[in-house]
């Protein structure tokens, strides 16, 4: 049986958007406020922060920083991008390859990598084939209604 969708959650925005040229990270951010006030759905908890693969923790990782120390620094407000610099002088700081390299692997995920059978799984689930779409991302935009199945 699939499950509903679009999954709409004003304020959550796509993993392509940018913050400083670096994907997914303003879009951790927006989770971490909308589960603070309560907007995120409960199935999603599982998945936010440590969770080993998750893209939270992956990007956490890159930067190397800690999730819930982050998560307390955004509780406290600033913008998008005084996060991303809290998070370098935190973590570290990529250089421009390394961004993009990150940027490269993460719009990627789940094309012909490990993560393709997950995102097929992901697919199912809301009643679409496989192959509907090629990328994470773009499954996550599909899912929240950003992107229409068969108009890429």
């Amino acid at each position: 049986m699939a499950l509903p969708y679009p999954t709409l959650i004003p304020g959550l925005r796509s993993p392509f958007d940018q913050v400083h040229g670096l994907v997914y990270f303003g879009r951790m951010l927006d989770k971490i406020r909308l589960t603070a006030a309560g907007k995120l759905p409960e199935g999603w908890q599982p998945m936010r922060g440590n969770a080993k693969g998750s893209f939270d923790w992956r990007c956490c990782e890159f930067l190397k920083i800690d999730y819930a120390t982050l998560e307390a620094e955004t509780l406290k407000g600033g913008s998008d991008e005084s996060l991303l610099a809290w998070a370098y002088a935190n973590g570290r700081q990529p250089t421009e390859q390394e961004v993009e390299v990150w940027n490269g692997f993460m719009t990627k995920r789940g094309w012909r990598d490990a993560g393709t059978q997950r995102l097929n799984e992901r697919l199912e689930e809301i009643g679409l084939p496989p192959g509907t779409v090629q990328t994470m991302f773009e499954f996550i935009d599909i899912d929240e209604g950003r992107l229409v199945p068969g108009s890429k």
